[in-house]
């Protein structure tokens, strides 16, 4: 039985990872994901707004010395006169800024960091008038000095009474990020295997096929087949990660913040006299921390095994069941809506991860894996996490069995989409 799942794992890996698409997206993934990361910031140094010119009627004297000096980079602004409506008919004015009523008239389009600029400027310049009407000596740099910027460090004490400093931000983030990971590889690669099995069915090449092997050998041989060219793809971005983490990000980063880094980690960093910010400090931390993104990747796996060997088989049962893809679309909503619903429940999650919502959609199979990769960041507790775990692979084996009663009945079916009853009968049969 085993030699014939291994031909059959083997038949469906090779086919996968031999093609050049396999090889591009491994490669390029992370690539797309560095490039993701760096677009925001190339698309905010290339999109400079243009100057406009604004005629600013200023009956009060406040608003337009305000404005003048605030010296934006886009809007120029010119002192004027007048009713707002023949202003505004002068071409050489873009927009006209009526400060009684705080009103900015435009010949074009709105533009959000105009608005923006003009509204914090007028919002300044009102505050520094009232301030004023107290008639309190220094009173503005009174408050100013009164200002104060307090950088909160976090510190978890474990069961040992060990102290580790953490960041529910950047917990935030990685968990957001290992969710969308394992999103991505479910949907993807379960679908890979429901449109194998619909091919293969339309050819007749399963009829063939199991008349030497049992349809739970095939079935299992495909998941399993398609599963490690998910699992291989998964390890080379690791190791990418990994050695970017080990090569790469020492190499680039200033000293005076590696300095900062290590203080940290030591527990020695005074977050007041820190000149990097302590979220981005404990970023960079975790960027070059070889163990801790090689633990990350190890629990993707983990889960990605797990969540994949469960959600394929539905996958399987639906693909077993219809005869192309468009009957599919439709029976592929319980495998799909699950997952989507996971993913929305961890990002709830991600908010307070000790919530028994948090807990026990991290313990369901059908939202697990995606809510306990995005809670496992915020530390929490061991055991949680290996009960998830073996929830997870124990209502494989039952999915499995449940599914394979189907497929054995559904490959054999041609000619008609099923009905919800339909599935119901052919797992039924004995």
């Amino acid at each position: 039985m085993s030699n014939k799942i291994n031909i059959i794992i083997g038949r469906e890996f090779r086919e996968r990872v031999a093609k050049k698409s396999f090889l591009i997206t491994t490669l390029l993934m992370p690539v797309l994901m560095l490039a993701l990361m760096v677009t925001p910031a190339l698309i905010a140094v290339f999109s400079t707004p243009s100057q406009r010119v604004v005629a600013v009627d200023d009956p009060t004297g406040v608003i337009y010395p305000a404005l003048k000096g605030a010296d934006l980079e886009y809007a120029k602004f010119v002192e004027v006169r007048g009713d707002a409506d023949s202003v505004l008919r002068d071409t050489q004015y873009d927009a006209v800024l009526a400060a009684t009523g705080v009103t900015l008239f435009l010949h074009d389009a709105a533009s959000m960091e105009l608005e923006s600029a003009i509204r914090n400027v007028v919002k300044q310049a009102v505050e520094e008038q009232r301030l004023k009407s107290y008639e309190i000596e220094n009173l503005a740099k009174i408050l100013d000095e009164i200002q104060a910027d307090v950088n909160l460090r976090t510190v978890r004490i474990d069961e040992s009474g060990e102290g580790e400093s953490t960041s529910s931000m950047l917990s935030y983030a990685i968990g957001i990020f290992m969710a969308f990971i394992l999103y991505m590889f479910l949907l993807m690669y379960g679908q890979m295997v429901m449109t194998s099995i619909i091919e293969e069915k339309n050819n007749r090449v399963l009829e063939l096929v199991v008349t030497s092997v049992k349809p739970m050998q095939l079935m299992l041989g495909k998941i399993l087949g398609v599963g490690l060219v998910a699992v291989v793809q998964v390890v080379i971005w690791g190791v990418l990660l990994c050695l970017i983490s080990a090569f790469v990000v020492p190499a680039i980063l200033p000293e005076s913040i590696t300095q900062q880094v290590d203080m940290l980690n030591a527990g020695t960093l005074d977050a007041a006299a820190a000149t990097t910010d302590i979220d981005l400090l404990q970023a960079i931390s975790v960027l070059g921390s070889v163990w801790f993104i090689a633990k990350l990747f190890g629990y993707i796996l983990l889960f990605l095994v797990g969540g994949f060997l469960f959600y394929a088989s539905i996958f399987a049962a639906i693909g077993s069941a219809v005869d192309n893809i468009q009957d599919a679309s439709q029976l592929q909503s319980f495998a799909v809506l699950p997952i989507i619903v996971g993913l929305i429940i961890g990002m709830a999650a991600a908010a307070d991860p000790n919530t028994p919502l948090a807990f026990w959609s991290s313990v369901i199979p059908f939202t697990s894996p995606m809510v306990m990769l995005i809670r496992i960041p915020f530390d929490i507790p061991g055991w949680e996490i290996w009960v998830s775990v073996a929830a997870l692979y124990l209502s494989f084996v039952l999915m499995a069995w449940f599914a394979a009663k189907i497929y054995r009945v559904g490959i054999f079916m041609h000619g008609k989409k099923p009905s919800l009853k339909d599935l119901i009968r052919w797992a039924n049969y004995k």
